[in-house]
């Protein structure tokens, strides 16, 4: 299944494992290589910039395959030095990197004169044409539907896929909601030449969180999220749980960030999947949490996807619409 996409990153299968906060650790992303898939490391997981670059010679250790590294550049408590991290990447030898957040204006040029591709995550048509024009070689477009940040305009993939694939000439990578072959192939006719996968990552046998978040996953339907921080414009979509729905009594009370920030603090969240206490703490998930009904192998949810959308394209060769005379 060779896209524009497949083409330019050197991979097998046009799917993609983005930036996960405490779970895109080297285990994971060795896995989703081997698979024939991208998948990323999370730069910010790791501690130091020392320890990302020993993150990636880890990683490096379990594949021979493709590999990159997330680097996000969000509002935090305490900013990370985002240029040693960047540093890190390039002396790791990493030729991938996804961008997410702020505009990655300052981390372009040190990429590229390093020879490396960059995907630059993004939540609205203007930022993806703002992006290519910026010089990445690709926009991973987060529909409504993503966990994580789904900007504050509401859009679902269904329209904001499309949009962007209007607007750009750079490969498209659809993101927020997918999980099965069904959602590949939606995703290729909308004009996307991939699908990037959280969620549905997160239930595998090889992403390194507790099993009980794994199995909560199972258990959910679509509706088991919440959208916290909407009143301060800096909307998350999270696991409903007692901390989520805490925050949004807080925020309906009229409650600021410095009343929540106790809550939400990402090492909670770390504790959730290391420990398997689900109310520890807020932790993404996505809409795409509906469509997830086991825990794969990372290899076997890969080869599941990509043979399921090649028979329902092979199905839709079959269908013969009907024309206006017959009708």
């Amino acid at each position: 299944m060779r896209t524009a996409f497949t083409d330019l990153f050197g991979v097998e299968h046009p799917i993609v494992q983005g930036g996960m906060q405490w779970v895109g650790r080297a285990e994971l992303v060795a896995a989703v290589a081997n698979a024939g898939a991208l998948g990323f490391i999370t730069a910010l997981t790791q501690p130091t910039p020392e320890a990302l670059y020993r993150e990636i010679l880890r990683c490096r250790e379990m594949t021979d395959r493709p590999f990159g590294v997330n680097l996000t550049n969000l509002p935090a408590i305490n900013p990370p030095p985002l240029a040693e991290y960047r540093r890190a990447i390039i002396e790791g030898g990493v030729k991938i990197v996804e961008t997410a957040g702020y505009r990655p204006d300052e981390h372009i040029v040190d990429f590229k004169a390093n020879g490396i591709r960059i995907i630059h995550k993004c939540v609205a048509v203007r930022h993806a044409v703002a992006a290519e024009r910026a010089g990445v070689d690709a926009v991973s477009i987060d529909g409504f539907e993503c966990a994580g940040r789904p900007g504050e305009d509401d859009v679902t993939g269904l329209v904001l896929i499309p949009a962007a694939a209007d607007k750009v000439t750079i490969p498209i990578i659809a993101s927020g909601g997918f999980a099965d072959g069904r959602g590949l192939v939606a995703a290729l006719a909308l004009g996307a030449h991939g699908i990037n996968m959280g969620t549905r990552f997160l239930a595998t046998e090889e992403a390194p969180i507790h099993e009980n978040v794994k199995r909560q996953l199972v258990a959910n339907d679509e509706r088991q999220t919440d959208l916290v921080y909407r009143t301060m414009r800096n909307t998350a979509r999270v696991a409903r749980n007692a901390i989520s729905r805490q925050v949004l009594e807080i925020e309906a009370a009229g409650g600021v960030f410095e009343d929540v920030k106790h809550l939400v603090a990402g090492t909670r969240g770390r504790v959730v999947y290391e420990s398997g206490d689900l109310d520890a703490g807020i932790w993404s998930a996505g809409l795409a949490q509906g469509l997830i009904h086991d825990i794969p192998s990372v290899k076997v949810l890969v080869e599941r996807i990509v043979a399921d959308a090649e028979a329902i394209i092979s199905n839709l060769q079959g269908v013969h619409g009907v024309t206006r005379a017959e009708a």
